[in-house]
């Protein structure tokens, strides 16, 4: 006969069965059921709780309690395997339906060029075609090749002109690519035509200006060069490099590498020269000139070839230097430098529809 101390232990593992058979009855998602696998079978969970009165049955009741806990235990260990499998083959049968194999794939996400570089590789292209070659050479350099070969002794106030990070007394992060002109000169004996691409750097920063941005620097060095060949060649370079029919003109400057020096403005792109937006409004990047400043150039100075050691009596040339990134904002309509440094992935995944020339 049952004692009523075994009954009411066998009582309460029924009560359990049946709750945990309503907790699951409408179970839908795998986190519900696993919640209640460790409300009711968990190591702090009912089953667990009830196990532990065994100690205070009767001894004569034990061995059945303990059998009959055991197969409820296995019961609902069962029940909860077979709804976790029911749940997970519910989840793969929705999975296949959704899918629609009519569909069109889906194209992986690939990296684009950054705009410097694809405007550098098109400057680096059009003169290609003019018969260039491209030079590189080393971003920290000597002071003889950042500065004394270039016609800038030590004393020179242009110097202050370069806002320059200097390593050491001799040895500088270079301010411009000119050093591959005489890194060039000195290797290479005329003719001779190349650009050099390359970082430079510089003591400033501002909206318009980084401590790190691109430089080209262009030359040519034969007999019988002239200012002619200078103006023809930056003419059909700017129009190449902008698409367009502009109006190019030459100013009167200083660079201590070349005697005369031009600064070069050309008719600006944004307004079409007109110096006022479409809607009327003053142009912000011509200030209403008509004209945006784009880069410097000159003759070679006597005395930079006199530092390669070539005869400025028999030979002639021309240089000149140009921004990246200044080119490259006006092509693309960009109005803050820092766009180009910023790794904003939505600004430069719109040049993925730029190619590379």
């Amino acid at each position: 006969m049952t004692s009523s101390a075994l009954q009411t232990f066998l009582d309460k593992l029924q009560q359990l069965e049946n709750a945990f058979e309503a907790a699951v009855e409408e179970v839908d998602d795998p986190d519900t059921l696993e919640n209640i696998r460790v409300t009711y079978l968990g190591r702090r969970g009912s089953l667990v709780q009830y196990l532990s009165e065994l100690k205070d049955l009767p001894e004569e009741d034990k061995p059945e309690a303990g059998k009959t806990a055991n197969k409820v235990k296995q019961r609902l260990q069962d029940r909860f395997a077979r709804i976790q499998e029911d749940l997970r083959q519910k989840r793969e049968r929705a999975r296949r339906e959704a899918f629609d194999p009519t569909l069109p794939g889906r194209s992986p996400w690939t990296g684009t060029l950054h705009p410097v570089t694809l405007v550098s590789e098109e400057i680096c292209a059009i003169f290609r075609e003019l018969g260039y070659e491209v030079a590189t050479g080393p971003e920290v350099e000597t002071d003889f090749y950042n500065f004394e070969a270039l016609n800038i002794p030590q004393d020179h106030p242009a110097r202050d002109m370069q806002d320059t990070l200097y390593i050491s007394d001799s040895i500088v992060l270079r301010t411009h690519t000119s050093p591959l002109q005489i890194r060039t000169m000195q290797q290479q004996n005329p003719p001779l035509a190349a650009v050099a691409p390359g970082k430079v750097y510089r003591r400033d920063a501002d909206l318009t200006h980084s401590p790190m941005f691109n430089q080209i620097e262009g030359f040519l060095v034969d007999t019988h060069v002239s200012m002619a060949d200078l103006r023809g060649t930056l003419t059909h370079f700017l129009r190449r490099v902008f698409n367009r029919e502009l109006q190019v003109r030459f100013r009167p400057s200083f660079f201590p590498f070349t005697e005369p020096s031009a600064e070069v403005d050309i008719s600006c792109v944004i307004c079409s020269g007109k110096g006022y937006a479409a809607d009327g409004s003053p142009c912000r990047v011509c200030k209403q000139t008509g004209y945006v400043e784009i880069l410097g150039c000159g003759m070679i100075d006597p005395e930079v070839f006199r530092a390669v050691d070539y005869d400025p009596e028999q030979y002639t040339g021309f240089a000149f230097g140009l921004g990246v990134e200044r080119i490259a904002m006006l092509k693309y309509g960009i109005d803050d430098l820092r766009l180009f440094f910023d790794n904003d992935l939505p600004f430069l995944d719109q040049f993925r529809f730029y190619p590379a020339s």
